[in-house]
């Protein structure tokens, strides 16, 4: 893939965090971008910092994320990129002991689907569509046409307590990756995904100190929270490389050990 002003990238959850990140990386390689996000403001913020195009799209709803690709793709041409960052879910284990009345109480079955439609089922939504635009594209090098990269997490294969929602949901974007990059190779389209660990985005909010400090303590090395402009240089590897496909990549500074 290469990167100038005749490519166009739509980039998810670009007004903040791992999404602003990637869009910053691709604007500076010359890239036409587009934002697509909820936040309005910052949105338009970093649009103009860049150079690129906003678009306020509701990720859950789907004439809202067509509208934002007829308006990216009205602006820029069809995109050859797409990286999706943006997501929204809820928290809960499973069952949680309420000392009031002394009963466990169980996360809704509503909340749960909530989450799935805010990660896996968007995650669906926006790489789908962009593969049926990108399809109508000339090869490329390779006879490629395009690269999808979703964010999953290494909750995906490593969910604590609490995280019985995004866990799963995470892990089914990592399964997404490999059926669909089969789906669409003949086409050249690459789907990869990355599971960054815990990053210092504004996810986080105001962390406590000692919490932070617990968190990268946890890290084999180094012993810090991990930084957006990582995850957007492994994310411009992922669609540089036109050998990296059907993909999930941890990004997480572990060292795993291998069974005894």
């Amino acid at each position: 893939m290469k990167f100038d002003s005749t490519t166009a990238a739509v980039v998810t959850g670009g007004a903040s965090g791992l999404g602003r990140a990637t869009a910053e990386a691709l604007a500076a390689a010359g890239v036409k971008v587009a934002i697509f996000d909820i936040n309005e403001a910052l949105g338009e913020e970093v649009a103009a910092a860049i150079g690129g195009l906003f678009c306020k799209v509701d990720i859950t709803d789907e004439q809202s994320v067509l509208d934002g690709y007829a308006k990216a793709r009205a602006a820029h041409g069809q995109e050859r990129i797409c990286v999706h960052c943006a997501m929204t879910s809820r928290r809960g284990k499973t069952l949680a002991y309420d000392k009031e009345t002394r009963t466990f109480r169980r996360t809704p079955t509503e909340d749960y689907a909530y989450g799935v439609a805010g990660i896996l089922t968007a995650s669906y939504r926006i790489g789908s569509i962009a593969a049926e635009g990108m399809a109508t594209l000339p090869e490329l090098d390779d006879g490629e046409r395009g690269a999808i990269i979703f964010t999953a997490s290494v909750a995906a294969q490593d969910a604590q307590i609490g995280q019985v929602i995004y866990g799963s949901a995470k892990a089914g974007v990592n399964g997404l990756v490999l059926p669909m990059a089969r789906d669409l190779m003949d086409l050249g389209i690459r789907v990869n995904s990355i599971m960054p660990g815990v990053f210092g985005t504004p996810l986080l909010g105001n962390m406590n100190p000692k919490v932070k400090e617990s968190l990268e303590a946890s890290v084999p090395f180094p012993k810090r929270l991990g930084k957006a402009e990582e995850y957007a240089s492994l994310a411009m590897e992922m669609v540089r490389n036109t050998y990296f496909n059907g993909q999930a990549v941890r990004l997480d500074g572990a060292i795993r050990m291998a069974p005894r």
